[in-house]
């Protein structure tokens, strides 16, 4: 059994506002889209598709979330019923349910995606960026199992980018699992050309309480991944 969209579905849609964020290359004006966030369970992957949701709200774009969550309770690491995030549907427009298959999923690993891949939620030739760690893994079987899944993505036609999350992850902090997903909001932000300052304001408001180093350490994840799109992706979207 493959992972399940829950039914607890949100709904947001405000009036458009004007905002700017720094462009250096040409996106691609789109009506909508639909992104999905997956990782294990606890690894953020839900928090970042509920801010990420929040920021496009807070532009004046229309969205809806869905949560995903695993086929089975407590499922082991990297299995492909353990896949948990978000799925969010973003548009020009006031929406009212989550859209049919995804144009974009970003994947902590590789078993996750392949679950979703088998429940056919995803479209074909939809954009892919792929946590490469497991490429690297010590452990043959897990390195064998990415490049199997990896090649069959690209055997399939699917924009398949790899990221080195967890990589660049450490370079601001020493536990990359509880920084990916901030790393992941911020390669969104990009892609979707959303307001960075929007997006800061959002992590202050998820960490207010946790005071300032933790808000700043998050902010640095955030412009990483932002910063890591704008010079390692060809793609940019902007809802208009």
């Amino acid at each position: 059994m493959c992972a399940s969209v829950s039914h607890r579905d949100k709904t947001m849609s405000v009036a458009r506002k004007k905002h700017t964020t720094p462009v250096s290359k040409p996106a691609r004006e789109i009506d909508e889209h639909i992104v999905e966030i997956l990782s294990d369970s606890g690894e953020g992957a839900q928090k970042c598709g509920q801010s990420f949701g929040a920021i496009s709200a807070r532009l004046g774009y229309g969205i809806w979330t869905v949560e995903i969550i695993p086929a089975e309770i407590q499922p082991p690491a990297r299995s492909v019923d353990g896949a948990s995030g978000n799925r969010i549907r973003l548009a020009n427009r006031r929406i009212t349910n989550g859209g049919d298959k995804a144009d974009l999923a970003v994947a902590f690993n590789e078993q996750v995606l392949l679950g979703r891949l088998r429940a056919n939620e995803l479209k074909p030739e939809s954009i892919i960026l792929l946590e490469d760690k497991w490429r690297h893994s010590d452990d043959p079987a897990i390195a064998e199992s990415y490049a199997a899944v990896h090649e069959e993505l690209v055997e399939r036609g699917f924009a398949v980018h790899e990221v080195p999350m967890e990589t660049e992850c450490l370079k601001i902090v020493s536990d990359p699992r509880k920084g990916k997903n901030m790393f992941v909001l911020g390669l969104l932000s990009n892609i979707y050309s959303l307001d960075l300052a929007a997006a800061h304001d959002q992590i202050r408001f998820i960490f207010g309480k946790k005071g300032e180093l933790v808000i700043a350490a998050n902010q640095k994840l955030l412009d990483a991944g932002y910063q890591w799109a704008e010079d390692n992706l060809d793609i940019k979207f902007k809802i208009q």
